[in-house]
């Protein structure tokens, strides 16, 4: 397949998942290359996140969902893809591997600069002629979405031009930082924290982990939501989220503009893209699909 970088941060591309989509290599403005993959809408325009799209005055072929993994995660793992393939019947959609994960270059820092990340990828999907996105971030990616929302928001920066989001959704996301009340959430910050921990990160689970603390400590999540209105916000947590506890989504919900944001407590479900059924991944993409600006 021949391959036009759609624009100066994306290098040449890789070959492709799918005969439709393709894979590029993105450059963050740190420098850092980003893997990221695009893969165009598969479902009917008929279908009812399309028809509730056009009755709130959207075309759905406008929507790109820009989708943001977890720690350890990455574009090619199998919770992932099935989240991608779910949303493409619904918008098209844009995966990438976050920084220290995957094929894409640089060391993980769990969410601080990986802002940066979603940026390029927002970017780029944008570049490719889609004029709505709707991020949707995962765990750490949760915490990267809502962030992100709040440092890009459409307007506040100049020279962050195209890189905002419209809609945001975050899933299973930590309300606040270095939260260590759970046994998973303590095993995570021996993985970050220690030497040891770190080259298991990078042996076992195939992350990078940056051996640095954060100087400074980025926005919490928590601080984000507030800045993030009147884009619309879904905040979804599962009642059997081994990570982190029903506290978090509703610390963040307290937080954000009730105008503009719904919370999702959802039972039987566990944490994050691996443990998001079909059901739950296809109702999200429903919401982002209606969801409009005030």
């Amino acid at each position: 397949m021949s391959c036009t970088p759609a624009a100066d941060f994306a290098r040449s591309c890789v070959p492709s998942i799918t005969s439709s989509g393709h894979r590029v290599a993105l450059l963050t403005d740190d420098g850092v290359r980003i893997e990221a993959a695009y893969t165009p809408r598969t479902g009917p325009p008929t279908d009812p996140a399309a028809a509730s799209a056009a009755a709130a005055g959207a075309d759905p072929g406008d929507l790109v969902m820009v989708l943001a993994h977890g720690f350890t995660g990455a574009l090619d793992r199998p919770a992932l893809r099935r989240a991608a393939a779910v949303f493409a019947q619904r918008a098209a959609v844009v995966t990438f591997s976050f920084r220290g994960h995957g094929g894409s270059g640089g060391r993980s820092t769990v969410g601080d600069r990986e802002v940066r990340d979603l940026a390029a990828a927002v970017r780029w999907a944008r570049s490719l002629g889609h004029r709505r996105v709707a991020t949707v971030g995962f765990s750490m990616g949760g915490s990267v979405v809502l962030r992100h929302a709040a440092l890009y928001g459409q307007g506040k920066h100049e020279g962050r031009t195209g890189a905002h989001a419209d809609t945001v959704v975050s899933v299973s996301s930590p309300a606040r930082w270095y939260y260590r009340g759970t046994a998973p959430m303590r095993r995570l910050h021996w993985a970050v924290t220690r030497p040891a921990g770190r080259l298991v990160a990078r042996l076992g689970l195939h992350t990078r982990v940056h051996p640095e603390d954060w100087d400074p400590v980025p926005l919490s999540p928590t601080d984000a939501v507030p800045l993030i209105t009147p884009a619309p916000l879904l905040i979804v947590h599962g009642d059997q989220d081994p990570y982190f506890p029903l506290d978090h989504p509703r610390m963040l919900a307290a937080a954000a503009d009730p105008s503009s944001t719904d919370l999702w407590i959802e039972a039987g479900f566990g944490h994050a893209e691996n443990a998001a059924d079909e059901h739950l991944l296809a109702r999200i993409a429903h919401w982002a699909a209606a969801a409009r600006t005030p």
